[in-house]
This record gives C-alpha cells, sequence and structure tokens, in this order.
C-alpha cells in the first residue's frame, strides 16, 4: 500500500471520528434542552406516566370497589366523604379524557341510590355529609337528567338554610344569622368540603349566589386559620401542620378558584392566601417530589393523599396562569411522578394516613397507620389527573 492511499484512510478515519463526536455532543446537548423543556412540562410523560393511563387505572379500580368504610365518620351504612371525593374525580376525569363508557359506568353506580339503596345517601347535615350532593351535580352537568340536579341542588340549599337537626349547636344560628352556613366548625377539612358543593351548584346552575356563599366562607376561615407562613394548623390549639389537613385548603382553593369571577369581591383575597399557601409549599417539597405527613417536618414519613391534593392544587395554578409556568410546573410534574409511583399493582395507593383526629401531640401524627387503598388517596390522584388533561 503506497503513502497516498495510507493518507487518504487516515483522513478518513479522522472524518469519521470528528462525525462520531460530533453526534454525541449533540446528542448530550438534546438531552439537556430536552431536560430543560421537560422539568416543567406537563403535557408530555413517560410511558405508563401519563394522566390517561393512570387516571384510567385508578377510575376503573373505584368502580369494581364496593361502598365501603362504613361508619367512619358518616352514620353507619352510608356513603362517606372520602368515597364521595373519589367518584367526583372519577367523573371529572371521564369527562375530561372522553371516556363515554367510563362516564356510563360511573352513572350506573349511582343509579341504585335512586331506589333500593337510597338508605346508603347521607343526611346532609354536616359537611362531610353534605359534600355528597357534588356527585350528583357532576352527574347532572354530564347527562342532562334533571334527577341528579333536584337532588344535588336540594343539598346544596340545605346547607345554607336555617340549622336544623341534631348536629346544630348554639354556634350554628350565629354563623347563620351571620350569613355563613350553620354547618361551620372551622376546621380545614371544611374548605374542600363546603366550596365543592357550592362551586358545584353554581357550575350545574349558573346561578352566583352559589360561588358567592363559598367565597364569603373560605375568606372567613383565611382569616381565622391561616398562619404567617401560609399554611394552616390542624387546629388553633394544635399547633401542627398536619399534610392532609393542609391538603384539604389547597385543593379547596384552588377548586374554588377555577370557577370564581374575577370580579368577585372576594377574589383578590382568596388568592393572595392561596398563593401564600403555594409559595410555602414549594419549600417543603422534598427532593423525591413528596410532602410529608407534617409538611414542615423533615423527619416525619412522605405521605401520598397530601402529595396529591398539593400537586393537584399547583396544577390547576399552573394551567390558569395563576402560579408560574418554570418554578411550579416543575414541582408539580415532580409531584405527579413521584406520587405515582406509590400506587401498587391493584391500583391502590400506598402510605396514605389513616383518618386523623386533632392531637397536640407531634408523635401522635407521626405514628399514624399508613393505609393502601384508601379513598383518602385514590381521590387526589383522580383529581390530578383529570387537571393534567384540562
Amino acid at each position: 500500500m503506497n503513502l497516498i492511499v495510507l493518507l487518504n484512510i487516515t483522513k478518513m478515519k479522522i472524518k469519521i471520528i470528528n462525525y462520531l463526536v460530533l453526534i454525541v455532543a449533540l446528542a448530550f446537548i438534546g438531552t439537556d434542552n430536552l431536560h430543560a423543556q421537560s422539568s416543567s412540562d406537563l403535557k408530555s410523560w413517560p410511558k405508563g406516566a401519563s394522566p390517561q393511563e393512570i387516571g384510567k387505572r385508578v377510575a376503573e379500580r373505584f368502580i369494581v370497589t364496593p361502598h365501603a368504610n362504613f361508619g367512619r365518620p358518616t352514620p353507619p351504612n352510608q356513603i362517606n366523604y372520602p368515597e364521595v371525593c373519589a367518584w367526583y374525580g372519577a367523573l371529572t376525569f371521564a369527562k375530561e379524557s372522553k371516556d363515554k363508557q367510563l362516564s356510563k359506568k360511573l352513572a350506573q353506580r349511582f343509579e341504585p341510590l335512586f331506589g333500593e339503596e337510597s338508605k346508603l345517601v347521607p343526611t346532609p347535615d354536616h359537611v362531610d355529609y353534605s359534600v355528597f350532593g357534588s356527585v350528583p351535580l357532576e352527574l347532572y352537568m354530564q347527562t342532562k337528567d334533571k334527577r341528579y340536579l333536584k337532588m344535588g341542588q336540594s343539598i346544596a340549599d340545605k346547607q345554607w338554610g336555617p340549622p336544623e337537626g341534631p348536629r346544630v349547636k348554639p354556634e350554628s344560628h350565629d354563623f347563620y344569622k351571620q350569613g355563613y352556613t350553620w354547618q361551620t366548625r372551622l376546621w380545614i377539612d371544611d374548605m374542600f368540603m363546603i366550596t365543592a358543593l357550592q362551586a358545584q351548584a353554581y357550575r350545574a346552575t349558573g346561578d352566583q349566589k352559589y360561588i358567592d356563599r363559598a367565597a364569603k366562607e373560605m375568606v372567613f376561615y383565611l382569616d381565622e386559620l391561616q398562619r404567617p407562613n401560609g399554611l394552616f394548623y390542624h387546629a388553633p390549639d394544635v399547633p401542627f401542620f398536619w399534610g392532609r389537613g393542609d391538603g384539604w385548603m389547597a385543593a379547596g382553593m384552588a377548586e374554588l378558584l377555577s370557577s370564581l369571577p374575577e370580579t368577585n369581591m372576594h377574589y383578590q383575597r382568596i388568592m393572595k392566601g392561596y398563593k401564600a399557601m403555594m409559595a410555602s409549599l414549594l419549600k417543603y417539597q422534598s427532593e423525591s417530589g413528596m410532602w410529608r405527613q407534617l409538611v414542615d417536618d423533615p423527619e416525619s414519613w412522605a405521605e401520598t393523599s397530601s402529595t396529591g391534593m398539593f400537586t393537584f392544587a399547583m396544577i390547576t395554578g399552573v394551567k390558569h396562569g395563576w402560579l408560574d409556568k418554570e418554578v411550579y410546573g416543575a414541582s408539580a410534574r415532580k409531584g405527579w411522578l413521584a406520587l405515582i409511583t406509590y400506587l401498587d399493582e391493584n391500583s391502590d395507593m400506598r402510605e396514605v394516613c389513616e383518618g386523623t383526629n386533632k392531637k397536640d401531640d407531634r408523635q401522635y401524627y407521626l405514628d399514624r397507620k399508613r393505609i393502601t387503598g384508601d379513598m383518602h388517596g385514590q381521590a387526589p390522584v383522580l383529581w390530578c389527573a383529570t387537571a393534567l388533561l384540562r
């Protein structure tokens, strides 16, 4: 082989090496750019992690789950609020995913409540029981069957009617006279239970009074309960930021603001409270993407129901333009991808805090049982899937 041929081969090898180096460099650049673009992306997901796939799994799981958890906290053998919240989430997911077959199954689950299972419908004399009305109202909006409207609107109206029944307390009359629901009790859970029902009544009827009620009630709770850091103690006499308790507030504000007209006199106050809470939550999200059983306690365990609720609130804020897309979109994406890793092979959510009363004792919260498949944990996954598809 002569010298000229050797030189040509050498030049060709150099060109090939340079070409390969360029490809590798572009690949790294492309990966970096893709990472930068996707870190706050709420539309593109790895296989198996999309809201369509996850929502379908959890909704189908709900359909085959019998009415459960009887006796806690509703009267024995009546549907309780965690099931209601999951049912509502499954319905909104079916709507946003345009899954008519799923919507039909969810309506079929309700049908016996008009007849042979009517005793399972909770008596609406408490916030935890009244929230049931959000389900028939959603069914009405999807089917236009006026039986649903009659039931749901009646429950929404009773919540602001005169105090009645064995659960009436002396202060119930005072709240009623001031224009609040007589079911007011200043527990942070209420700000999902009350606002979900009244917001649904507004969406179903277009009657402004329902959303105005909810907004006034929300401001009352914000003024009484929100702490300077934007979070909420479990109760005024219990100085702990319990995850799911704060989750109800976060989800409730997001749910309300989604339908509250900006012209409403309370809009700016509620938005201020919401943004203050979201900014605080941003600081307390763990490296894994989860939030904890006690939000600000780094030694407490990663808890799924609160993570789902906080993620839902952030997704909603980003989608509506209330929150910075890059900052909060990244947090919401991280939360969703972390949350769904806790779904087991049965599509049941793990590490869900059991039902929890208040107690001025840190260890009490740390020692709460961690349940799998509880509706407190199933519901927020469905809310998140819905919000991501909107």
